[in-house]
């Protein structure tokens, strides 16, 4: 046994690039992607996917280079999460509800040599370039504007080409790159746009492969699923299911924007079975006029990103959904806990039923080990779930680290365990519940947000003398962030609500200006003088889920 060795017919570089390529095989003549009135079917994907791989290539673009991608859910975003990697390229997907600011750094900080553009995004990232330092390299631009809203042909001005004359002048025939080695980096995702400290979460093929199946092992997704769009593919890339869906020979239902009535069209009309979301989909979905029909089949839908409240939970399946829940973060490319149900449960009371799929729940067949240990000790706390610690994790899907900070990675890569930053509890019955997030990252709408920046810019405000942001629970957004303020004792008149929200709007992105501003005399502070946000926690859950109030206590 000892003589046998790993040898080149047995350790091909794992890669789930390779899943498009089969599925141009079987099912090539198989509808691949559907966006407004254009299908396209796997071999068309296959050669179009070739041809853009090609063209980045003659740019001189090589391996380990950075293109990143500013793109709604349109057929261009899913082609260049293959055709990206294709070339040999790391891809970088962008939040497309960042700042001017976040992105301009998030560029440099990946030394981005090529950037895909949509026509909607064109300006922000103009911008976002504007503000590179003189001696700055500039990445190349192709624009993306094939969509029916979108000018036929948009002036270029600073753009190299549009993302059609990609796919025309690339070679079909194209030998595309594969990696070395399947530790080679192949994604580049930005954690939450924090802009002091930028966490780039590098991912190898290897790890993305193993998210892509595992996923679909722990969903039971079927062969050739109808796969409706409404996770924006910039968040860890989809949670890899651009990947998953090919591997499948899946059809993919591509939205640019969607509302609750969108969706139910769209379900209808293609007869989609599975979809994702955070729970803020959800609640879009059982918010529809009276009357709506219940889906004529079930529909699976996934959510992840904070816990959906129960009643949420209630009202999605009533509508004919049948709801999966999950946890996973950027770091670990998808979804790695699930809350893997059982038989015996469907016995019991809907409420309870809730309750228990709320859990984020037991570690999913790709994840080699979960745990929640004493941040301090390392030792596994009580599964009693009432025990607090950290959720650990370990795995094939694991992050490679972050880009550029040996000293982030290594404080979170330590003992053999990741460690989340999430506090949680273990059950008796094995199953994870989270209760908290060490970093006090907040979850609204699916996109994470650092309380920690936005308290630094209600600091900035000359009035405030103190400032702490919590996250309040908010049925529809999930959570919202909530500010405690206190004022500056000469402060005369003392600022409105109105005025701190323009005033963080005009410094924050959107999603992250506080929705409920809380006025108070003094924070409260623990012997050692800091602020007890636990305290605050409670306050915001009293307020209630209004989407904006002011209190002065």
């Amino acid at each position: 046994m000892e003589d046998l060795k790993p040898s080149p017919p047995n350790s091909s570089p794992l890669t789930p690039l390779s899943f498009l390529e089969r599925s141009a095989t079987v099912y090539g003549d198989c509808p691949s992607l559907i966006y407004n009135d254009t299908t396209y079917t796997w071999t068309q994907t296959h050669r179009r996917c070739l041809r853009v791989a090609s063209s980045i290539s003659s740019l001189g673009i090589k391996s380990g280079h950075v293109v990143s991608v500013l793109s709604p859910n349109t057929p261009a975003m899913y082609e260049l999460h293959f055709a990206v990697p294709m070339s040999g390229a790391i891809l970088n997907t962008i939040n497309l509800r960042l700042d001017t600011r976040t992105i301009s750094i998030l560029l440099r900080h990946s030394e981005s040599k090529l950037v895909f553009v949509d026509h909607q995004s064109r300006s922000l990232v103009l911008d976002a370039i504007s503000l590179f330092p003189p001696d700055t390299p500039k990445p190349l631009l192709v624009l993306i504007a094939d969509d029916a809203d979108a000018p036929q042909r948009t002036p270029l001005d600073r753009f190299l080409c549009m993302y059609e004359d990609m796919v025309e002048r690339g070679d079909q025939d194209f030998e595309w790159v594969p990696p070395t080695s399947e530790w080679d980096p192949m994604t580049l995702n930005y954690t939450s746009g924090t802009t002091s400290s930028p966490k780039g979460v590098v991912h190898c093929h290897r790890g993305v492969f193993i998210m892509a199946v595992d996923s679909l092992i722990d969903w039971g997704v079927h062969k050739q699923p109808v796969y409706l769009w409404t996770l924006p593919m910039f968040h860890a890339n989809g949670w890899s299911y651009p990947y998953g869906i090919a591997a499948l020979g899946g059809t993919n239902i591509c939205l640019r924007k969607f509302d609750a009535q969108i969706i139910y069209a769209v379900i209808k009309r293609h007869r989609v079975t599975h979809m994702c979301g955070a729970p803020v989909v959800l609640n879009m979905l059982t918010n529809v006029p009276p009357g709506t029909e219940k889906l004529e089949n079930p529909v699976q839908i996934l959510t992840a990103g904070a816990p959906p409240p129960a009643a949420v939970l209630l009202r999605t399946e009533s509508m004919g959904f049948v709801v999966s829940h999950g946890y996973g973060l950027t770091e670990t490319a998808g979804l790695v806990v699930s809350c893997a149900w059982k038989g015996k449960w469907n016995l019991l009371p809907a409420s309870e039923r809730a309750r228990l799929k709320a859990r984020q729940g037991v570690r999913t067949v790709g994840l080699t080990r979960m745990d929640v240990v004493d941040p301090n000790s390392g030792r596994s706390v009580k599964r009693d779930g009432l025990s607090l610690g950290e959720v650990v994790l370990k795995g094939g899907s694991v992050m490679l680290g972050y880009l550029k900070d040996q000293l982030g990675t290594a404080k979170c890569m330590k003992g053999g365990w990741f460690y989340t930053g999430d506090v949680g509890v273990m059950h008796a019955d094995g199953y994870l519940e989270i209760k908290d997030r060490s970093k006090d990252v907040i979850i609204s709408g699916g996109e994470n947000l650092s309380s920690v920046e936005v308290e630094s810019v209600l600091y900035t405000h000359p009035a405030v003398n103190e400032a702490a942001v919590v996250a309040k629970p908010d049925e529809f957004w999930g959570e919202t962030p909530c500010a405690f303020v206190s004022m500056k004792s000469d402060v005369s008149p003392k600022p409105t609500e109105k005025e701190m929200m323009e005033y963080c709007r005009g410094r924050l992105p959107h999603y992250m200006v506080p929705k409920t501003v809380v006025f108070k005399e003094e924070l409260p502070k623990t012997s050692t003088g800091k602020i007890q946000k636990f305290v605050l926690r409670e306050i915001a859950k009293e307020i209630g889920s209004s989407s904006s109030r002011v209190s002065r206590m």
